[in-house]
This record gives structure tokens, C-alpha cells and sequence, in this order.
């Protein structure tokens, strides 16, 4: 998914399993049939909203195709899947800490370790939720194993102030994109880019764009007189992600 979730799994060549909301799905794709692991109930209750199926992501594409933009109409070929998954915000608030100044599979192995070590149990499923912030524990924290690195103290107090006042982080949830990045970057550890890739993927401001080296990189070789950001207002984040995903794969 481009970086955006650290809790898919491949275990087979065309079926994932995905941990989210307390709950395992394996999702099988045959061509352009896909099987998934749930009933209709919880289908419509939690991974309709999930995967993002009401967004008008047409829109979007009209957008992109009649921008003459040649780069970003051959990322969107490319990359045209993509969707911003709605995903659990605390959940993003803690893994994209621990994404800085790091690799996407040591990311997903520190990601996997904690829940591991510190997450609920989900029925039928041998891995674990992500843990609550009463769930994480001090000694984790401080285990080099686990590949926090210099984040663990940053990690470790984002956990004992959420368990205290769950409150605040709940608040984020009704603020605007300015407000919640300002509320976001207030909290140790969390920058710029950190606060912006929380928004986009755990609050779903679809115009936050957040600019890491690979973004920083594409944008000063395929845009060195600026990118368009006026065209794409309101959805900029999901251009970001085609563009991102191109220069991942090429």
C-alpha cells in the first residue's frame, strides 16, 4: 500500500492477511475477483469503510488525465488501485513515529514485534491487535530489539500521555487539517512530515501531502518550477500517493 500500512502480510503469492479494528482478514485476489475472509455484516461494518469504496476517486483520475501532466498521468497508470485506506489513528499516530529515519521493512518488523508483545488477542488469528496506550509497556520501549532506536523515549511518553488523556488524541478527530497538524506537532517526536502522514492516513485530510526524501526527491526532478497544488486542493494527498508509488517501483 505505498508505505501508508505496516500490518499487511503477503502469505501467499496472491492472498494478504490484514490486521486492523481488532480483527484478521486474508483477502485472495483471482484476476479481478477478490475473496474475502468475513461475513457480509462485518464486511459493510468495517472493511467497506476501510478500504475507502465511498471516496470519488474518479474524480481524482478526471483531474490527473486532463492535467497534460505526462508524469503524474503515467504514476496514475501505474498506481491507480491505490486507495487511502481508513485506518485506526492511534494506531497511525504510533507507527509512522516509528517510521522516521527508517526503512519500510524494519518499520513493519518494530510495528509487528509490539503488537507481539503488547496487543490483544484476536479470535481465529495468531497475530495481535495494535496494543491500546494502557497496553504498551515501559520495558518495550527500552528494548533495542525491537528497533526503536533513538524514538523509544518519543514513543514511550506518546504512550503514558495518550493512557492518561485518551481525550485529546479522540479530539484530533473533529479538527480541521490545520488544526490537527498544529495539535499533532506539539506532541515530542512528531514533526512536519510525521503530522501530515498522520492526517492523511488517520484522520483522512485527503489534502495533506506530506514530503519525506523520496517525495522531496521526485519533486525537484519532475517539478523543479513547483508542483500544482492549486489543481489538486482538496485531494492532493492521493496524487501524493501515486507519485510516491511510482518512484518506489521505478
Amino acid at each position: 500500500m505505498s508505505g501508508q500500512c505496516f500490518r499487511w502480510r503477503c502469505i501467499s503469492d496472491d492472498t494478504y492477511n490484514i490486521v486492523a479494528y481488532g480483527r484478521s482478514l486474508d483477502i485472495t485476489q483471482n484476476g479481478d475477483l477478490f475473496t474475502l475472509s468475513c461475513d457480509e455484516r462485518e464486511w459493510e461494518n468495517v472493511w467497506h469503510h476501510y478500504f475507502d469504496l465511498d471516496t470519488d476517486y474518479g474524480h481524482v483520475e478526471e483531474l490527473i488525465m486532463t492535467s497534460g501532466d505526462e508524469h503524474l498521468m503515467e504514476s496514475f497508470n501505474q498506481g491507480s488501485g491505490i486507495r487511502i485506506l481508513n485506518q485506526e489513528l492511534w494506531e497511525m499516530i504510533i507507527t509512522f513515529m516509528i517510521s522516521q529515519n527508517n526503512n519500510i521493512k524494519r518499520i513493519t518488523n518494530s510495528v509487528e514485534m509490539l503488537c507481539t508483545a503488547c496487543g490483544r488477542e484476536i479470535p481465529g488469528s495468531a497475530r495481535k491487535a495494535f496494543p491500546a496506550p494502557y497496553e504498551g509497556r515501559s520495558e518495550v520501549f527500552l528494548d533495542r530489539s525491537f528497533g526503536f532506536g533513538y524514538r523509544d523515549q518519543y514513543l514511550l511518553k506518546m504512550f503514558q500521555a495518550a493512557a492518561e488523556n485518551y481525550s485529546q488524541i479522540e479530539a484530533l478527530k473533529t479538527m480541521s487539517y490545520e488544526d490537527a497538524m498544529s495539535s499533532l506537532m506539539g506532541y515530542t517526536g512528531i514533526g512536519r512530515k510525521v503530522a501530515n502522514c498522520i492526517c492523511l492516513f488517520g484522520l483522512h485530510h485527503i489534502d495533506a501531502f506530506p514530503v519525506d526524501t523520496h517525495v522531496k526527491q521526485l519533486l525537484a526532478k519532475h517539478y523543479p518550477e513547483g508542483f500544482d497544488f492549486e489543481r489538486y486542493k482538496g485531494c492532493a494527498g492521493i496524487v501524493q500517493q501515486y507519485l510516491f508509488y511510482y518512484e518506489l517501483t521505478h
